[in-house]
């Protein structure tokens, strides 16, 4: 499966994020390691590379976490995000005042380690059922603070995003419509809010609360905790009436039985509260 490159991140974004975690890990002293062991004014030049195969994410902001400790450091990327590489793969060089390199480092790894891991992982799942129709994306559970970068690294590996937030969608849950009385008056009450720019999404468990949610008009249900013979069901009910997603503990272990009832999208917050950092280092260069 052929994956587009996705359009980086502006810095005016990163920035803070990066700032957050170098005062986070800087403390009240700064680092005293490296005061006490390196010279202040040695230099040095160091590779950080990749130790697993897998997809890159969070270059920019490895290169703002040296760059905003220090401005003077070079940093020499070899590889772009959403990039595979294996093992071994130098991923880029850093080159300057060797104490600054070391207070940096931690930060830019954490970044990169994460998200190359949420990449790598979503790469994975997409690749395994790119045979069926169904798309591949994140859900709001994720670490906060971190969301737009989590989000974007889902997308480096070849998935999709759901709702960036609570502005951007209207998603009716279970507690919404039971809160509302039930489904048809939920939806009702929603479409007179939305206008016609937000998009309704409604959750449903049953089959019977889905044929509600179709008589009431939606575009897109969100098929909940369903078994893959239920699934089926659903998507043929829903067949030229709406669109369908699955959602509900979906792992890479059951993602293939459910993309095999075809239905439309796939939501897995697996993707970024439950993947593996993927291993990188960065190791002196003599």
């Amino acid at each position: 499966m052929t994956i587009e490159k996705e359009p980086a991140l502006d810095d005016v974004l990163l920035k803070p994020l990066v700032e957050y975690a170098l005062a986070e890990d800087l403390g009240r002293r700064g680092d005293v390691t490296s005061q006490a062991t390196i010279p202040a004014d040695m230099q040095a030049q160091l590779q950080i590379k990749a130790r697993q195969s897998g997809v890159i994410c969070g270059m920019d902001l490895a290169r703002l976490s040296f760059a905003l400790v220090d401005a003077s450091i070079e940093f020499g990327a070899q590889v772009q995000d959403g990039e595979a590489v294996a093992a071994g793969t130098v991923l880029a060089t850093v080159k300057g005042n060797a104490r600054h390199l070391l207070t940096a480092e931690r930060t830019a790894l954490n970044f990169m380690t994460h998200l190359s891991g949420i990449a790598t992982a979503t790469r994975q799942i997409v690749d395994s059922v790119a045979q069926y129709p169904a798309q591949i994306t994140c859900t709001r559970k994720t670490i906060p603070g971190l969301r737009i970068v989590q989000k974007y690294a889902v997308r480096c590996g070849g998935g999709r995003n759901h709702r960036l937030g609570l502005d951007d969608a209207i998603l009716i849950k279970d507690n919404h419509i039971a809160i509302a009385g039930d489904i048809k008056t939920a939806i009702e009450q929603a479409q007179h809010f939305a206008g016609h720019l937000i998009p309704i999404e409604v959750e449903v468990d049953t089959l019977e609360q889905l044929e509600q949610a179709l008589e009431a008009g939606v575009s897109l249900v969100l098929l909940d905790n369903m078994s893959p013979e239920t699934l089926s069901q659903a998507v043929a009910m829903c067949k030229g009436r709406a669109k369908t997603e699955a959602s509900g503990g979906i792992t890479p272990e059951t993602v293939r039985a459910a993309a095999s009832t075809g239905v439309d999208f796939i939501a897995m917050g697996y993707l970024t509260h439950s993947t593996t950092a993927l291993d990188i280092g960065l190791d002196f260069s003599a």
